[in-house]
């Protein structure tokens, strides 16, 4: 009698499931559905299709012993229908359960599904109440929990604002302003120390230089706190470089100080926040160095999404450090967004707050822009789209030719970032006598203004690094210098005064700095030493010179113009060897020549130029428009000796880049358990 009374149970319910016999393929569904909509991620998945009777039996079997039904939690029983003010969670074997339910259930250890017992690959886990950093304001969190599988995703339901970052106290209530180191120094040099009085000069070069003071590590606020976020690619091209990039993070995880703040995304078809922003010191760097270890790679690439989300986190935090900044790596090219666009569309894409020029008013947006430091990985990653988007925001395109340089670019950005003695530094630039005019003043990506029908010209550098220094040069006009009826003829003619503001690196203090006059002589007759070029200004304009030739041949290169990009670069590396810096054995135009020459390597075929040209000649037009060092190519080792800081660093790389450097280099050949 029973055994009939089964049969037709069974019968029943196969009739109402018939709709499922079309065969599918399996795919994984996690959702959570709240009265809150934007929690909503999937919508409910289809039961899995029925391939035979005998396991349909075995199933329902397992089923109806948990007291199973679609319109219940197999759990607590009670009903699974949306809008109680409880999340549901939807399982890659497609069964509903309360999220409240399912994860005090799987913290137990219970990786399987209650009802068909299959082992699952995303794990619900909500946040203990004793774990900082988590806010439990009615929203549900997801955490990884310690014994969850290497591969496994936890399931993150984010809330609906990103103000939860963890708070650290004011550091610059903490010692007055005027106690800290925060003078820059501007030196000027001008290009020779005399012109005749009786002719005229018309691109008369002027050097301005900036320089920083070193880190004062004897104090205990000595440099400005910095809010991180870095946007990880986690698709499945990352699979193979998973273990070197967690190492890579790992390392900025561990170098970061107690009151700089650190926050993830990762980003494959999707993007989710794994980690908020926390403080690197305590619980906030354990639960840092748990989150990279669990992750996984899987699916496609969407950076956009990766970006936004990043971008919101730092516009949406309760508090801001005194300077913020995003870390981006991808190995591939936006395959979510950049398929069907152009890049121009592709970027029209981003926030105003990384892609200024996005702001559709044209007027210049009072929104801080948050530089974005690309690294692009192996030779299929988008390094015109990644060096766009660093150059748009004010950051810096890393090439990583080969994923074990990870560590130490990421090394040389942190060395950076930790070190910023100096904000929104600018510049003024004023004429100091009647008939002299600035002609130009060329900075690279570093904006510029000249006004006042040319007696005045401000150049704002921005953010500084200790002992970092900048060079810029301004380029006058120089009439004349008649003399004037009755009166003594005087020798010395002041040409322009220098000048400059800067913020202090904890408070929004402004500073005013110290500058310079420029003067020369004005004598009626030359002597042979005042027709000597200074050296500093010549190598400057070797910069310059060479900067713009690699800029012309690289739109060569992309309109397929290789041999003439070839005689350029050519022709250029002649000019420079026969500058009279070069001929004095100086380092910056050592350097000039080896990019000459390496630049032309890349450029011999197409084939070449598209592996790692592109890449290798962007990134160091990204180096070089901001005078800021960026990684690419092969990693070049730092020796002990005499200038080896000055030999064998990369260009623009500071003393707190070379030791953060280093002590990577250290890390990596120390045995690894």
């Amino acid at each position: 009698m029973a055994s009939n009374a089964w049969r037709k149970l069974k019968k029943s319910l196969k009739s109402k499931l018939s709709f499922l016999s079309t065969p599918r393929s399996p795919t994984n569904h996690t959702a959570a559905t709240t009265e809150n909509p934007r929690l909503t991620t999937a919508t409910p998945p289809l039961l899995p299709t029925i391939s035979s009777s005998s396991s349909f039996s075995s199933r329902l079997s397992r089923s109806f012993s948990l007291h199973s039904s679609p319109k219940k939690c197999a759990i607590c029983l009670t009903s699974l229908k949306k809008g109680q003010g409880q999340a549901i969670f939807y399982a890659e074997c497609s069964h509903a359960f309360h999220f409240n339910c399912i994860a005090d259930n799987v913290k137990h250890g219970n990786l399987r599904c209650p009802v068909c017992r299959s082992k699952w690959k995303d794990v619900p886990f909500q946040a203990p109440k004793n774990v900082p950093g988590f806010q439990r304001s009615g929203s549900v969190h997801a955490y990884a929990p310690p014994y969850n599988a290497p591969n496994a995703s936890p399931v993150h339901i984010e809330p609906d604002h990103f103000s939860d970052d963890e708070l650290v106290p004011d550091v610059s209530q903490g010692q007055p302003s005027s106690s800290r180191p925060h003078a820059i120094t501007v030196k000027t040099l001008s290009e020779y120390p005399a012109v005749s009085a009786s002719e005229s000069f018309s691109k008369f070069g002027v050097l301005v230089r900036v320089l920083t003071p070193p880190l004062d590590n004897t104090l205990p606020h000595h440099r400005a706190p910095i809010d991180i976020v870095n946007v990880l690619d986690v698709s499945g091209s990352m699979a193979s470089k998973l273990i070197l990039l967690k190492r890579a993070v790992n390392f900025i995880i561990q170098n970061l100080g107690p009151s700089d703040r650190l926050s993830i995304v990762t980003f494959s078809s999707s993007a989710r926040r794994i980690l908020p922003l926390r403080t690197m010191s305590g619980s906030g760097r354990e639960e840092a160095i748990s989150v990279v270890n669990s992750l996984s790679a899987t699916g496609g690439t969407n950076i956009v999404a990766g970006l936004r989300k990043g971008v919101r986190i730092l516009e949406e935090r309760r508090q801001h450090n005194s300077v913020a900044s995003i870390i981006l790596l991808s190995d591939g090219c936006d395959t979510q967004s950049h398929n069907t666009l152009n890049r121009l569309e592709y970027l029209k894409l981003l926030p105003t707050s990384i892609f200024p020029s996005n702001n559709a008013s044209g007027e210049e947006s009072r929104q801080p822009t948050f530089p974005i430091h690309t690294f692009g990985f192996g030779l299929d990653h988008d390094s015109a789209a990644m060096h766009s988007i660093s150059d748009e925001s004010g950051g810096t395109f890393s090439f990583i030719e080969s994923i074990d340089i990870l560590q130490d670019a990421f090394a040389r950005c942190i060395g950076g970032l930790t070190s910023i003695v100096a904000r929104d530094v600018q510049l003024k630039v004023r004429s100091a006598s009647p008939g002299v005019q600035i002609l130009s003043t060329p900075s690279g990506r570093h904006k510029n203004k000249i006004f006042d029908q040319g007696h005045q010209a401000t150049i704002d550098i921005g953010d500084l690094y200790a002992e970092e220094e900048k060079d810029f040069l301004v380029f006058l006009s120089i009439p004349v210098f008649p003399a004037v009826d009755g009166e003594e003829r005087l020798e010395n003619m002041p040409l322009v005064d220098v000048s400059g503001f800067q913020k202090d690196s904890l408070s929004t203090d402004t500073v005013q700095v110290e500058g310079e006059r420029v003067e020369i002589r004005r004598p009626q007759f030359l002597s042979p030493i005042d027709r000597v070029p200074c050296l500093e200004i010549d190598r400057q304009r070797n910069r310059l010179l060479v900067t713009e030739t690699i800029a012309k041949t690289q739109r060569m290169a992309e309109m397929g113009n290789l041999k003439g990009a070839q005689a350029l670069l050519a022709e250029q590396l002649s000019t420079l060897l026969s500058t009279a810096s070069s001929q004095a054995g100086d380092d910056l135009c050592n350097r000039l020549e080896a990019e000459l020459k390496e630049t032309r390597k890349r450029m011999e075929t197409r084939e070449l130029y598209e592996r790692s040209g592109r890449a290798y000649v962007l990134s160091g037009m990204s180096s070089h428009s901001w005078q800021r060092a960026a990684t690419r190519g092969p990693s070049m080792p730092i020796s002990p000796g005499r200038n080896s800081d000055m030999r064998t660093t990369t260009s623009y790389e500071t003393p707190s880049m070379t030791t953060m450097v280093t002590k990577s280099q250290n890390l990596n050949l120390a045995p690894r358990e």
